[in-house]
């Protein structure tokens, strides 16, 4: 483990370290009319509101709170999982600029790096093959393998037991999102960064608790090794 302050970074994919261009909202829209809601009106845009202001957390829990039933829920989490690997094989994803380079350099100072998301695991793992990183990190996270999905500290403290490090104060937090920052603020991690490549901008990231702003992962390195 690393002599250095902090011992493990827990880092998000989709807007963190990865580029979303939008493929989570085309997903959601697809998924959306798959399960029968309405392709216009207050409804739809109220749920896309919702997409937006909850970016980062799992996306069951997004659909069952979008959704009467949790049978509409399944359906609509399935085809959001089915619309999204399509579009990674259609699109394509890349990495955000300097995302490998930089995990690379938190590794070879010694610091453990974990990556979670709020997709599936099935999904996660389309992502990480598209992008060649099966070995990139030490450890990645779904949330149905830590218990609950963010705003919950659960990935995180999943991280810290199986990654081994002393104390979530030795814990640096990276995402793009309020529910990303909050879930740092709730495990107690001792740097809780909020990146502005992604869902949610500068306000949002500090209300919900942010310690730092970064404008890309590069600029989080030295934070970390700082």
């Amino acid at each position: 483990m690393s002599d250095n302050a902090i011992q493990l970074a827990v880092l998000d994919m989709a807007g963190t370290t990865v580029a979303d261009d939008g493929l989570v909202r085309r997903a959601f829209d697809i998924a959306a009319t798959a399960a029968g809601m309405a392709s216009e009106g207050q409804a739809r845009d109220s749920a896309r509101q919702y997409v937006l202001d909850t970016m980062g957390q799992s996306k069951i829990t997004v659909f069952r709170a979008l959704f009467e039933s949790e049978e509409l829920a399944q359906q609509a989490n399935r085809a959001f999982e089915h619309a999204y690997d399509d579009l990674v094989e259609e699109v394509g994803v890349t990495p955000i600029p300097g995302a490998a380079e930089a995990i690379g350099a938190l590794r070879a100072a010694g610091v453990k790096v974990a990556l979670t998301t709020g997709f599936s695991r099935g999904t996660q793992d389309r992502l990480l093959s598209a992008l060649g990183w099966h070995e990139i990190a030490d450890l990645t996270l779904s949330p149905a393998e830590a218990g609950r999905g963010r705003p919950y500290p659960d990935l995180i403290l999943t991280a810290l037991l199986r990654l081994r490090a002393d104390a979530v104060s030795r814990i640096a937090v990276l995402g793009d999102t309020a529910s990303d920052v909050a879930s740092g603020v709730a495990a107690g991690a001792g740097i809780v960064a909020g990146t502005l490549t992604g869902a949610h901008d500068a306000d949002r990231l500090r209300a919900a608790g942010a310690t730092h702003l970064v404008d890309s992962i590069v600029d989080f390195v030295p934070l970390v090794l700082s």
